[in-house]
């Protein structure tokens, strides 16, 4: 069976796999599977979970908040901010409720941010216009 290698890449980590035998990820348009010969892609991943197969017939999963896919000459690259990556499906399915309960607190307090920043100039504009009388 032919294969491929894998590179994960982010910010902290690297690795690379060997022998590949098929992945199965998501993005914008739904679920896709690669397998080795594929013609050249490149996509954005979508929140969540992603799995490839090894020649031996076990199953490794990663789970990411999203990233960039590219898969040339049986080589796929994936980089993403962060991952976990594991043969253990439910320490990978922990790892994305993780993942997504961090990306919501950093929403929350993004949108916190800006709600400050909103009152504060609107405070500000009507100081300046009572201020011009």
């Amino acid at each position: 069976m032919k294969t491929f290698l894998l590179y994960l890449q982010s910010a902290g980590q690297y690795e690379k796999v060997e022998d590949v035998v098929s992945f199965v990820g998501s993005d914008a348009t739904g679920t896709f599977g690669l397998l080795a010969s594929h013609e050249r892609m490149m996509t954005i991943l979508g929140f969540g979970l992603a799995r490839f197969r090894l020649s031996d017939g076990s199953w490794r999963y990663i789970a990411l908040p999203g990233g960039v896919l590219y898969f040339v000459k049986d080589e796929l690259f994936i980089s993403t901010h962060r991952y976990i990556h594991s043969n253990d499906y439910n320490v990978v399915a922990a790892a994305i409720s993780d993942i997504l309960a961090k990306e919501e607190e950093t929403l929350r307090d993004f949108k916190s941010s800006i709600s400050r920043m909103e009152q504060e100039m609107t405070r500000r504009l009507w100081q300046l216009q009572r201020e011009r009388g």
